[in-house]
């Protein structure tokens, strides 16, 4: 295994020297944040984009690989997160057109993953976006496969404020859907696996790992607490808004030990790549930095 971060939360630091610091304080690997080149607002802990990726050459994919690695480090996977089966057809359009752009690049740059969403229409019921998947996705991955690129959804349900309740804006989440994912297209699309999003959905975190573990291809480091005044007040039926507080591990409630185990037991042997969404560690690149370093400290003598 090697230990990593993923870029996102620094939006405004150019990667290379993000890859200083994280050398220098003993990362392995990066998830490289590569949402589309834009300015105005942006969801939370989206929006950064360190690859240009719609204008990135073979030439500078490489180049980019090769700074990386001078550095000691390489690049468990480009990621970007947006939601395919998004209602408005315009949307769907542009936030697949630009998944693309991310699988040439990383094909350019010589990976063989891209981490992102399933997507989901938080109106519609799981089967029915489920039906909406079969149309979206197939020629998604086809062209994943003419790029050599394997696809890793994430199993967040990416519910986190009223506009994604009732259903959230990401399916794969559950061990049913995830069932029919691995069916559907095996080999193609696998997991990239963050264990914080178990715990709210109280789904067991040893049982899923058991089930699902071959087809983890990535991993997230991120935990996560229950404000119990928070579930007290709004209850079950509120999905999670309110009382799920993104946490940096050590600082929630995952079973670190047990995770590690159940992850070695399956024989994952990849990028454990640490996700920062923790609200105590964010508003400068100090204090994100801060929040990593804590993090590092608490995996660090499980990943060998």
């Amino acid at each position: 295994m090697k230990l990593g971060l993923l870029t996102a939360p620094f939006p405004d630091t150019p990667l290379m020297q993000v890859a200083d610091w994280a050398d220098s304080v003993g990362f392995e690997v990066l998830e490289i944040a590569c949402w589309p080149k834009s300015t105005g607002p942006t969801r939370r802990y989206a929006g950064t984009s360190h690859i240009d990726v719609a204008a990135l050459s073979e030439t500078e994919g490489k180049e980019i690989v090769a700074k990386l690695a001078a550095r000691n480090l390489s690049v468990s996977a480009l990621g970007y997160y947006p939601n395919p089966l998004h209602p408005d057809a315009a949307h769907r359009e542009t936030v697949i057109a630009h998944l693309k752009n991310v699988i040439v690049g990383a094909s350019r740059m010589g990976l063989d993953l891209v981490n992102t969403f399933c997507g989901g229409d938080a109106a519609k019921s799981l089967d029915a976006n489920w039906q909406d998947a079969l149309k979206v996705w197939p020629e998604i991955i086809a062209f994943a496969r003419g790029h050599g690129i394997t696809l890793a959804f994430e199993n967040c349900p990416m519910i986190f404020s009223n506009d994604e309740w009732p259903g959230g804006h990401n399916i794969a989440y559950s061990p049913t859907i995830w069932r029919r994912i691995l069916e559907q297209w095996g080999g193609d699309v696998g997991m990239n696996f963050d264990p914080s999003h178990l715990v709210w959905q109280m789904i067991d975190q040893a049982r899923f790992i058991r089930e699902f573990g071959p087809s983890m291809l990535h991993v997230h480091a991120k935990d996560l607490m229950i404000d119990r005044d928070g579930l007290y007040e709004r209850g079950i039926m509120s999905a999670g808004i309110g009382w799920q507080v993104p946490r940096m591990p050590g600082l929630g409630e995952v079973d670190w030990n047990g995770f590690f185990a159940g992850l070695y037991r399956a024989g994952y042997d990849g990028p454990v790549v640490i996700e920062h969404e923790d609200r105590r560690f964010e508003g400068s690149d100090d204090k994100v930095k801060r929040g990593f370093l804590l993090a590092r400290d608490v995996l660090r003598p499980l990943v060998k």
